[in-house]
């Protein structure tokens, strides 16, 4: 029986240790996009700033979503 807790809380772990790269990859590319995107059609920093934004809700959206579903395998 105590393998069982153990192993849970293991996963819980692996997957909250994820959170943090998965944020850094949905951010980076969606600023590349952006700064890919202003170099080839704008002089501004305007796609950047738009896509960096909506990164940042995008993951958080992830991490919520994550949290939320860890809390529900308990």
């Amino acid at each position: 029986m105590e393998q069982k807790p153990h192993k849970k809380t293991s996963s819980k772990w692996i997957a909250l240790m994820n959170i943090p790269f998965q944020m850094g990859i949905i951010i980076f590319f969606f600023t590349y996009l952006g700064t890919w995107l202003d170099e080839k059609y704008t002089g501004t920093s305007i796609f950047t700033i738009i896509l960096s934004l909506l990164a940042v809700f995008i993951a958080l959206y992830n991490v919520i979503r994550q949290v939320k579903n860890l809390n529900k395998e308990d």
